[in-house]
């Protein structure tokens, strides 16, 4: 009897820590969570990520795409398409640096804004404003202005990739955090003062490129753009008046493109899609409409605009 006694004085002692282990703070049941595999990382070589960045930016020299936009809250898009939350928009992209973006409210359809870049100038048609913008595309100062910050060639530099030229130095690193882990290309430009020109991303699940950053001088950075949902080329999706695919199996569909210096940040989802198809010139071409106001940007004559 005395040992059947001790037998069931123990039994609760040995249970309760084991208890305490599977039970949370109100009593409900927890488990331990063991890790899973460990993700995929495939090799590559600085040469084999430079093939494969450098035909991706040589194959595509069009773009004709259905795209929706939305803008973060606060930023200097916002001030635009705030209201609407989400646009529909048309995009054209030619190289070297035509663009053209037609944003319409949900909907209604009706125009937000319609705009161009030829690579020199932009100009920016907002009806709902009766204003129409025109400035060089060099001026990057940010304005407290949200028209004045829209650009179109912002939208180009995450479709048409510059290619990297062998005279170019570049640099190659490892990088991993809590996201995954990447390779990362450093091109320089410079002669005996070298600088950052842009670094690109490549997510080493899958070799894809996640994110194309662009600096200014002085190390200032001026675009940071993730790429990702990469999907095959289609029947529906074609990549060439040809059909041929100039070495492009697969395109983003979506683009998130950050620019700190302008403070905004734009996430746009590609719905329709095609590549290098011939795109008339007269496509790129924005008049001023009769009535609209003249709005020069970068000028120095936007300051005394009210």
């Amino acid at each position: 009897m005395h040992r059947h006694a001790v037998k069931w004085i123990l039994w609760p002692a040995i249970l309760a820590p084991m208890c305490c282990g599977c039970r949370g703070p109100a009593g409900v049941s927890t488990r331990t969570k063991l890790p899973g595999p460990p993700p995929v990382v495939k090799e590559a070589t600085q040469e084999e990520l430079l093939d494969k960045y450098n035909q991706m930016a040589k194959g595509v020299n069009s773009v004709n795409a259905t795209v929706e936009l939305r803008p973060t809250a606060g930023s200097k898009y916002s001030g635009i398409i705030e209201e609407y939350h989400e646009v529909k928009a048309f995009l054209l992209a030619d190289r070297p640096a035509a663009s053209r973006v037609i944003g319409q409210a949900p909907v209604i359809g009706t125009t937000v804004f319609d705009m161009t870049s030829d690579g020199e100038t932009f100009r920016v048609h907002i009806p709902s404003k009766n204003k129409f913008l025109v400035g060089p595309i060099s001026s990057e100062r940010a304005s407290g202005k949200p028209l004045e910050n829209l650009r179109p060639q912002h939208l180009l530099d995450a479709l048409l990739w510059p290619e990297i030229r062998k005279e170019e130095p570049v640099l190659l690193e490892e990088f991993g955090d809590e996201t995954g882990r990447y390779y990362v290309l450093t091109v320089l430009r410079g002669g005996r003062r070298l600088e950052i020109l842009r670094k690109i991303w490549f997510n080493r699940s899958d070799l894809q490129v996640s994110r194309l950053q662009g600096y200014g001088p002085k190390g200032v950075l001026l675009a940071d753009i993730h790429e990702s949902s990469w999907e095959p080329l289609t029947a529906d999706q074609p990549s060439s008046p040809a059909g041929a695919s100039n070495g492009i199996p697969a395109f983003p569909r979506s683009i998130r493109i950050e620019r700190p210096h302008d403070d905004y940040r734009l996430d746009m989802d590609i719905t329709k899609l095609s590549l290098n198809e011939e795109i008339p010139r007269e496509r790129f071409t924005l008049e001023q409409p009769a009535g609209s106001e003249l709005v020069p940007v970068g000028s120095g004559a936007e300051s005394k605009q009210p």
